[in-house]
């Protein structure tokens, strides 16, 4: 799965909530998928900011679910676990075993962890609080460009049991 995926498949209250976090807590990268969202459509700015909030993020949960906005994709994941949700992004790399700084990987392209590790962790942190979002963290972290670990996208693919 790609992060462009991952927007495609999400359910839309999710994407809308995601998309209001990311507007209230790091309202550039608002900005930037809120512009990308315009090009797509092919509409000005200054109509798109005019919008009800539901529509706005409606048009960019749209614009990101392509192909061509995967980069885009990636970007608004990213700085939806950074900026706004770091301390279960922290939680999970601490549970997998990974190095970070704050969220940040100390190895830009870390290798697998053993798949029953894998498989029994990723269970765990499913079952904490909030299960949605952790889920979604999981379908975010493995659609990362950098993550190239099968067994996680076979747990976390959309057809998989939560």
């Amino acid at each position: 799965m790609r992060c462009f995926e991952v927007f495609a498949t999400m359910p839309r209250e999710q994407a809308r909530e995601v998309l209001r976090t990311i507007r209230e807590k790091a309202p550039a990268g608002f900005q930037q998928a809120l512009l990308l969202a315009c090009g797509v459509m092919r509409s000005r700015p200054v109509y798109m900011r005019g919008l009800p909030f539901e529509k706005q993020a409606d048009a960019v949960r749209s614009a990101l679910a392509r192909v061509a906005s995967n980069q885009v994709a990636e970007e608004m994941l990213a700085v939806y676990f950074l900026e706004c949700r770091r301390p279960l992004l922290i939680e999970w790399l601490d549970a997998i075993g990974l190095a970070h700084d704050n969220g940040v990987l100390a190895d830009e392209r870390p290798p697998q962890p053993d798949e029953a590790k894998l498989a029994e962790v990723s269970q765990s942190f499913l079952a904490g609080e909030e299960p949605e979002i952790r889920r979604l963290l999981l379908r975010a972290f493995s659609a990362q460009e950098p993550i190239e670990w099968p067994a996680l996208d076979a747990l976390v693919a959309p057809h998989a049991s939560a």
